[in-house]
C-alpha cells in the first residue's frame, strides 16, 4: 500500500508533491529546502545554518514517517556552491554518528527558490 506522508514539523510541499511517500516498507522524501516551517523563512545567508535548517526539515519527515535516522539508506545533497562542501560536511556529520547512509553530493546550477542547498533521502526499515 502506497502512504503519503505530510507534516507541519517541515515546510508544505510548494508543488504537486508530498512531503515523502512509503511503499513497501522504503520511504522516499523529497527534497527539503533550508526553510524554517513556523515562518516560511529561508536561510540563505549562512550554509551552515542552511544545511541545518534542510536536514532538520528531512529528519522531521522520517520521523513522522516512523522511520529513523537509522532507517536512512540514502541521501542526495543539491548545493549551488562547491566550495561549501567542507562546511556543508561538518553539520551532516552531527546528525549521522553511528550510521552513515550512502550519499551524493553535487553542485546545480539552480535550487528552487534561490537555496544554496537541497537534501533528499530515501530510508528503509
Amino acid at each position: 500500500m502506497r502512504k503519503e506522508i505530510s507534516t507541519t514539523h517541515a515546510p508544505a510541499a510548494i508543488g504537486p508533491y508530498s512531503q515523502a511517500v512509503e511503499k513497501a516498507g522504503m520511504l522516499f522524501c523529497s527534497g527539503q529546502l533550508p526553510m524554517v516551517p513556523e515562518t516560511g523563512q529561508l536561510i540563505v545567508d549562512d550554509i551552515q545554518k542552511a544545511t541545518r535548517q534542510a536536514l532538520n526539515n528531512l529528519i522531521a519527515i522520517v520521523e513522522a514517517a516512523g522511520y529513523s535516522r537509522a532507517d536512512i539508506v540514502k541521501v542526495n545533497v543539491y548545493v549551488k556552491n562547491m566550495a561549501d562542501f567542507a562546511a556543508i560536511n561538518e553539520i551532516y556529520a552531527q546528525f549521522f554518528t553511528d550510521t552513515k547512509p550512502a550519499r551524493a553530493l553535487v553542485e546545480v546550477a539552480e535550487i528552487p527558490k534561490s537555496a544554496p542547498i537541497e537534501i533528499e533521502c530515501v530510508a528503509v526499515k
